[in-house]
């Protein structure tokens, strides 16, 4: 059952990791994504660039139809086509990023996806359901499924796997 992941990117060479859990089961009870990775990928998230360079780790699958860019971050494939993200420098800075996933939340939760159980699995969790804040402020000030008021906060809770077209 247990599947090792080997990992050679831009970001990270020589990564190795085991994934226990079955891919997209088995997952903490306190955290319920409405989001897969793949669909993630496919909606526009992270200006098309967060992923370009890691194919290989992940499922093809999840390729077929994502929106991606190869050359630089490019807006116009993000689902609200706005700008949600912070400069990987930032969440640097506020030590929001962990050796083991040095592209941050995210690949985590690729991660998580794909089996992967680590000690830091509690933390991101805690972290992804602080994003529901949003949410709160969206069903507060907005007409239900406006899509077009608040695109940024929007588009902040999808790269965390929430799905505000639904609000």
């Amino acid at each position: 059952m247990s599947r090792t992941i080997f990992v050679n990117d831009l970001m990270q060479k020589n990564y190795m990791y085991k994934c226990s859990a079955p891919i997209g089961k088995d997952f903490d009870l306190d955290f319920t994504p409405d989001l897969t990775p793949k669909q993630m990928l496919e909606m526009g998230v992270f200006g098309g660039k967060y992923m370009t360079d890691c194919r290989d780790e992940f499922p093809a699958s999840w390729f077929i139809h994502a929106k991606l860019s190869s050359e630089c971050k490019d807006i116009s494939l993000n689902y609200f086509k706005v700008d949600a993200s912070q400069p990987l420098s930032v969440w640097k800075a506020k030590g929001w990023i962990n050796s083991q996933d040095p592209r941050g939340w995210f690949q985590w939760y690729c991660r998580y996806y794909m089996g992967r159980r680590t000690m830091d699995d509690e933390r991101q969790i805690k972290r992804w359901k602080a994003m529901k804040r949003h949410i709160a402020q969206i069903k507060k000030n907005c007409i239900p499924f406006d899509l077009d008021s608040r695109k940024k906060q929007r588009q902040a809770l999808l790269h965390w796997a929430y799905d505000s077209r639904e609000i």
